[in-house]
């Protein structure tokens, strides 16, 4: 591929650096997650090579966060640095995506402010889980497909009880680099979308491994193998042995990431989240 004829026009350059966030979607399934590691294919290697062949410049992007293994995105959050002036956000978020493998798809790229930072500025981050019961030949690969009876009301209630608690210890990847382990869990619960069983949650943060071993704990409570009461105690333990098995990542998404709307420099970012879906389709 001719890098230097999807590189012109793009952008003029300029002694200051600028500060841009990129919004995008991808399919885990073929990634080692999201973060650069040296032995594995990573979203975020993916993409960071793209936008060095196209800006003739190496870039690091900085995520939101991680996903791990398998899991997917509907919507991830990075920034990255360039030294263009009035880089043309349109066309290089086209141009990323005849690029980038069919796998991962920009939505849109924004300005922000110079401080800007992708993950520590996010109000929050909202994951779904997706649960079924039935064999799905066409889409068994972003399902976890459970057999067994499940009382889904019973876990409702187990899922209200998480908001209840800030120390999340007991569903945490051990052996982690975080200085603490409390979150702000915003919203939990289980819903039904076209006989799909959803588990949403909504928190400030999140740690390691933490929603896929909240939902196998729920599971749990679902097949009443724990009941309310237990389910507090496993929290309250901060014990990560206490927890139930991790359930697998590849019916995870991470589907949304908030942000204050002073980070970004301009209006133009309201406008842009009515018409990302333009550049691909994702969910």
């Amino acid at each position: 591929m001719n890098y230097y004829s999807e590189f012109k026009n793009i952008f003029v350059f300029s002694n200051r650096m600028k500060r841009y966030f990129i919004y995008l979607a991808y399919n885990g399934k073929n990634y080692c997650g999201w973060q650069r590691q040296p032995n594995g294919m990573t979203v975020q290697a993916q993409i960071e090579q793209a936008l060095s062949a196209l800006l003739r410049t190496p870039v690091e992007l900085t995520g939101a966060g991680r996903t791990d293994s398998k899991v997917h995105a509907t919507r991830m959050a990075a920034h990255f640095d360039s030294e263009a002036n009035d880089l043309d956000a349109s066309q290089l978020t086209g141009r990323l995506n005849r690029i980038l493998p069919q796998d991962i798809c920009i939505h849109k790229i924004v300005p922000v402010k110079a401080n800007a930072h992708a993950r520590f500025d996010a109000l929050s981050r909202t994951y779904k889980y997706f649960i079924t019961d039935k064999k799905e030949p066409f889409r068994h690969d972003r399902l976890y497909r459970v057999t067994a009876p499940l009382d889904y009301d019973r876990m409702n209630e187990a899922a209200r009880i998480l908001l209840e608690y800030k120390d999340f210890s007991s569903f945490s990847k051990l052996h982690t680099d975080v200085k603490t382990n409390n979150c702000v869990v915003m919203k939990a619960g289980w819903t039904t979308e076209k006989e799909v069983h959803v588990f949403t949650i909504q928190a400030n943060r999140f740690l390691r491994n933490m929603v896929r071993a909240i939902v196998g704990t729920l599971l749990e409570v679902g097949k009443g193998k724990l009941s309310l009461e237990g389910f507090r105690e496993v929290i309250e333990s901060k014990d990560r042995a206490k927890a139930g098995t991790s359930v697998p990542g590849n019916a995870l998404f991470l589907v949304n990431i908030e942000y204050p709307e002073t980070i970004f420099e301009n209006e133009e970012n309201e406008e842009n989240e009515n018409n990302e879906g333009n550049n691909c389709i994702s969910g």
